[in-house]
């Protein structure tokens, strides 16, 4: 892979940086029972590829993250990024693939959002203090 920018914020760069020194042994378990990944997009105007670490929830042989940023106005820069690129490169733990990433909607966004609250129940807290939808993301394996 091309060189990666990680995530600016002190804590999740250093997470980052756990992570991909250990092969995810320190880092895939951010907190008990919260498995996180290291999804790296494309930055939709330098054109650099950008890593963050991020929340997921299994939905069969898909990942599932939250572009909430806390709850903030606006969404993530990584969000933001799959418009222009929704091609991806995921690390879960040691495994390593590429990805296509969507933002589930409807009837599929409602199945999901209790998926990924039973993971981290305060993205429930986040959306009640945004007016935006927070977008679930699906990210599915190009093997």
């Amino acid at each position: 892979m091309t060189q990666v920018t990680d995530s600016p914020r002190g804590w999740v760069n250093e997470h980052i940086r756990r992570y991909v020194e250990t092969g995810g042994a320190d880092g895939h378990e951010w907190k008990p029972g919260v498995p996180t990944l290291l999804l790296t997009t494309t930055g939709n105007k330098t054109g650099l590829r950008r890593r963050t670490a991020l929340i997921y929830a299994q939905d069969g042989d898909k990942h599932v993250v939250v572009a909430s940023d806390g709850g903030s106005a606006g969404h993530p820069a990584w969000y933001r990024n799959l418009d222009t690129d929704p091609h991806v490169h995921v690390q879960v733990g040691a495994e390593e693939f590429d990805a296509t990433a969507r933002t589930a909607t409807g009837e599929e966004r409602a199945r999901l959002w209790p998926l990924v609250t039973k993971v981290w129940p305060a993205y429930d807290e986040y959306q009640a203090k945004t007016e935006r939808e927070i977008p679930v993301v699906v990210l599915t394996a190009v093997r």
